[in-house]
């Protein structure tokens, strides 16, 4: 494993220096909830429109390529997000995160309403790609701000409420998509509008970031970009959002391998999968230890899920292996992401978080090609999880051995200090 990913700068949980913000009252409770909301756009973009897509796949049935174009317009905007999002986090160290925010936050409705005109499959396509690139500033701004406005256990509780904010929302938003598709294939994108509404707080409730000393004496232009600092865990999160995601992508599959059919049964089980994610962010929370440290542990828990899920010949065992599994990646994208925001100075950040949303939104493009890929090899789905699992208990292996050897070489990070 690279060994850039350890050990922990003190600042991953220090609480030494203060926010640069208030961290109560009113403005302080719209600010996170604007950054909350904000964080959730990308997975509106994601799932919201994917109870429709047979409807879509009818009404576009003599279409040139529409069995392969439709599925795209809901995978589309996460590719594009991956590849944008650095470039996305250039913007943002040049421009400023607060005017990228507002405008993305824009034309992310623009861009997501333009279906409800579009008669062209082709411009629909064109349109979801746009408003994957708009999601790739959102989300940069967005966890770039909460990195500006907090410090040491603030900081990861808000990123570790990010990631139960994503986590219960994608869920909301599939049923959404589901009713307000009841109504015809093409209702759902109104529900894109509502960032309209976010834009115009954004502008007026959200402080400019503090801009440090050290930055002012340093423009990001004249220092180099600590790439070695940040290559070993984007790596990771790559690798993480493999894990992350199978359950989400993959779960309805493996019940259905299982003779499960019921599509009531199906989402009751990818719910209460969902609910343990949430569950793991909370955990996370209140653990309040640095995360690298918790990273081998956090991946060998998603293993052990994996190795249930693997073994399980009937539906309660394999949702028993998907609430362990669910409950690690719960803690896991927090830990990844506080673990790269711990390496980021202030004028690093941008650019620092969009290669880290690039390597998390790629992991998530990849997992589905990568688990097909696996399965065809060993003749099973249930077998690539187990693949999957078995390189995630490797993986966890060679960051225990890491640190070991980094406690043993190195000193170690300064004590941890109460909230």
């Amino acid at each position: 494993m690279p060994g850039s990913v350890f050990p922990p700068p003190p600042a991953a949980v220090d609480d030494a220096a203060p926010s640069p913000v208030a961290v109560s009252g009113p403005a302080h409770l719209l600010r996170v909830t604007l950054l909350m909301a904000g964080s959730c756009l990308p997975i509106l973009g994601a799932v919201l429109i994917a109870p429709v897509l047979p409807r879509m796949q009818d009404h576009f049935a003599s279409s040139p390529g529409a069995k392969a174009l439709v599925p795209l317009a809901l995978t589309v905007p996460a590719l594009a997000l991956a590849l944008l999002a650095p470039f996305a986090g250039v913007i943002v160290d040049r421009l400023g995160r607060k005017r990228l925010l507002v405008v993305a936050t824009v034309l992310y409705a623009v861009f997501g309403t333009a279906p409800l005109w579009l008669d062209s499959l082709g411009a629909i396509i064109a349109s979801r790609a746009l408003v994957g690139v708009a999601e790739a500033a959102i989300m940069t701004c967005c966890t770039t701000l909460i990195g500006d406005y907090y410090t040491g256990h603030r900081r990861v509780k808000y990123l570790a409420l990010q990631t139960m904010c994503a986590s219960a929302s994608a869920t909301v938003f599939f049923v959404l998509g589901g009713v307000a598709g009841a109504a015809g294939w093409r209702v759902p994108f109104w529900v894109y509008a509502v960032s309209l509404a976010l834009a115009p707080l954004m502008a007026t409730a959200l402080p400019r970031p503090v801009v440090h000393a050290a930055a002012e004496r340093a423009p990001a232009a004249r220092r180099p970009f600590p790439w070695r600092k940040l290559a070993g865990i984007c790596a990771l999160t790559f690798f993480g959002a493999m894990v992350f995601y199978t359950v989400p992508v993959e779960m309805a599959y493996l019940l259905d391998d299982l003779g499960v059919e019921n599509t009531g049964v199906i989402g009751l089980a990818t719910a209460v999968a969902s609910a343990a994610t949430v569950g793991g962010a909370v955990a996370f929370a209140r653990l309040k230890r640095a995360p690298d440290p918790m990273l081998p542990a956090v991946l060998a828990l998603c293993a052990a899920g994996f190795a249930v899920m693997f073994l399980a010949g009937s539906a309660p065992v394999l949702v028993v292996g998907a609430v362990i599994n669910c409950l690690g990646t719960g803690m896991l994208l927090p830990a990844l992401l506080t673990s790269a925001m711990s390496r980021l100075a202030f004028e690093d950040r941008g650019r620092g978080t969009g290669l880290w949303t690039a390597a998390f939104f790629g992991g998530e493009f990849v997992c589905p090609l990568a688990l097909l890929a696996v399965e065809s090899a060993v003749g099973s789905l249930a077998g690539a999880v187990g693949v999957l699992g078995l390189a995630a208990a490797v993986v966890a292996g060679g960051l225990q051995a890491a640190r070991r050897r980094a406690d043993a070489t190195g000193p170690r990070a300064l004590p941890e200090r109460p909230a």
